[in-house]
């Protein structure tokens, strides 16, 4: 496999695309710019749940990072499986490829699994993801909301004569985020991340907010609008990886002051900064190209 780079846009409408726990689950920003983020953790997050709602009982693409896990007992099956007795770490390199071969999530994006009760050591992952930041500053926008139920009796006797109780909830009105990411060809090929995984990767990109619908993220209200790939013809890369992401500009068409829909943004490309070897693919069309 040769390294590849690519950017992930989508967009967000009347959602939070990811709470900040440390200030009441608002929309994460950056302080000084204000612009909208969503965390390399929270879209990983989504490709494993992809992952696991479409491939459950394909071999090799179990999950190792996923709800009521006990990633003791997942390390413990590589030492059952390779009929290893040792458990504290000399037969970790064994065990730890063990775990590439069977997690899909291992071999992509790495894992910490030097527990003392069964030591798989460490993996440094092929995929990584940055931040998604906004192309724009956003606003949290506050919603009071009502519930017209109560948890207790006692309570229901304080709401004179009804039993409604109030909360929040906050929302981006409307934010196009971007993300970067690279696949490192040396480190798939000490986790054996593959040709498939990559294209079962790209798959779960394309499709990364089709089942994530929840009260915070209503249907339809995060969408991917492009998907970038700078396939390089050689392991170690024709260009940096920022020269290329450089090349992609994404703002607002003129005359838009308050932008509600995609339509409102344009993406370029500049196509004479790609240099040879390097080959530009979109895996969901309409990208504009610069000369």
């Amino acid at each position: 496999m040769n390294k590849i780079d690519f950017m992930l846009i989508f967009d967000v409408l009347d959602a939070n695309p990811n709470g900040d726990p440390d200030a009441g689950n608002l929309p994460r920003v950056d302080v000084e710019s204000n612009q909208g983020l969503v965390t390399d953790v929270c879209l990983k997050r989504k490709v494993r749940n992809y992952i696991q709602l479409t491939r459950k009982d394909v071999p090799g693409f179990d999950i190792y990072i996923k709800e009521k896990a006990i990633l003791t007992d997942l390390q413990k099956k590589a030492y059952e499986a390779l009929n290893l007795k040792d458990k504290d770490g000399k037969n970790q390199d064994q065990a730890r490829m063990w775990m590439c071969q069977n997690f899909f999530d291992i071999r992509t994006f790495g894992a910490v699994m030097s527990l003392k009760e069964a030591n798989c050591g460490q993996v440094r992952g092929p995929v990584q993801f940055s931040f998604a930041r906004s192309v724009d500053p956003v606003i949290s926008a506050e919603h009071a909301i009502t519930r017209c139920a109560v948890a207790t009796g006692e309570e229901s006797k304080k709401q004179d004569g009804g039993n409604r109780t109030m909360g929040r909830k906050y929302t981006v009105p409307y934010a196009v985020y971007c993300m970067r990411g690279t696949m490192n060809p040396f480190l798939a090929e000490q986790t054996g991340f593959s040709e498939q995984d990559w294209e079962v990767l790209e798959e779960a990109l394309v499709h990364l907010f089709d089942f994530d619908s929840s009260a915070a993220r209503p249907a339809g209200s995060m969408a991917v609008r492009k998907l970038i790939l700078f396939k390089h013809s050689c392991p170690l890369g024709n260009a940096p990886t920022h020269k290329l992401i450089e090349a992609i500009s994404i703002g607002r068409k003129e005359g838009v002051e308050a932008a509600r829909s995609f339509q409102d943004y344009q993406v370029k490309l500049q196509r004479d900064a790609i240099p040879e070897g390097i080959v530009v693919e979109e895996k969901i069309d309409g990208i504009e190209a610069l000369s």
